[in-house]
């Protein structure tokens, strides 16, 4: 079995075939995802995508490019959908992006430590986006000493996972895990403790190989297990046993 631990079944290229696709997944051997939300409308639609099947659960939060809504309306909705919805596991997706600066980074910052604030207050582990922002990210994470989580779609060096390990974060590798120039990454999943890692597909985003730019679902996530076995020397079926429990054990299930 399979968990897709960062999957955005809600957005809207999943429109046309949602439930078809919704009801195949655990066929095809895909047992748990986890659907964070990046606005306060999509953590909306996290949470009755959640209701409506069983192996899908929800986390709520506003993305670094949705930081301008956080306010303490957006924080109060928030508190209350967590403690109201039992299948919402985390505050996510949330952090910093520095990438494309369509909002100002005092925003991105303020929004990621009031979100990191609640999970704190609710005992609930974060999901973090962090994107060409490593030090000012890592400055926030030291201000929450205890508050951890995971970076998905990891993007930084080995030290840095290394240092975020320490603390009791997880690793969420995805599609880039088979790209041909993911050296970084590969150096990562290579060296960090296998019970820190989780597998994702941040999809419709960053389909794996041989799928890189098509529209990605869960159903592809069998090719980031397949590259992680070949590069920590194991089967398949073991790194699909391994990366699931972690991901159980990162959201509390």
């Amino acid at each position: 079995m399979l968990f897709d631990t960062h999957a955005h079944l809600d957005d809207q290229a999943f429109d046309v075939d949602r439930e078809t696709l919704l009801t195949q997944l655990p066929i095809e051997g895909v047992g748990l995802v986890m659907n964070p939300g990046c606005s306060r409308a999509s953590s909306l639609a996290a949470i009755d995508l959640a209701k409506k099947y069983d192996y899908i659960y929800a986390a709520v939060g506003s993305h670094p490019d949705a930081a301008d809504e956080v306010n303490e309306e957006v924080l109060q909705q928030y508190h209350a959908l967590c403690l109201e919805n039992p299948k919402v596991k985390a505050i996510g997706e949330i952090g910093l992006d520095y990438h494309y600066e369509d909002i100002p980074r005092d925003i991105q910052k303020k929004a990621f430590r009031a979100q990191m604030a609640l999970a704190q207050e609710l005992g609930l582990p974060v999901i973090v986006h962090e994107r060409e922002a490593h030090e000012d990210g890592m400055k926030i994470v030291e201000e929450f000493p205890g508050v951890s989580g995971v970076f998905h779609c990891y993007s930084g060096s080995l030290e840095m996972a290394k240092w975020l390990i320490a603390r009791g974060w997880y690793i969420g590798f995805g599609g880039v895990l088979t790209f041909k120039n993911a050296r970084k990454a590969l150096e990562v999943a290579e060296s960090i403790p296998i019970e820190r890692i989780v597998l994702e597909t941040d999809c419709p985003y960053m389909a794996p190989e041989p799928f890189r730019g098509r529209r990605n679902d869960p159903g592809k996530l069998y090719r980031v297990a397949e590259k992680l076995a070949e590069l920590r020397g194991l089967t398949v079926a073991e790194i699909q046993a391994i990366t699931t429990e972690n991901g159980k054990t990162l959201y509390r299930m």
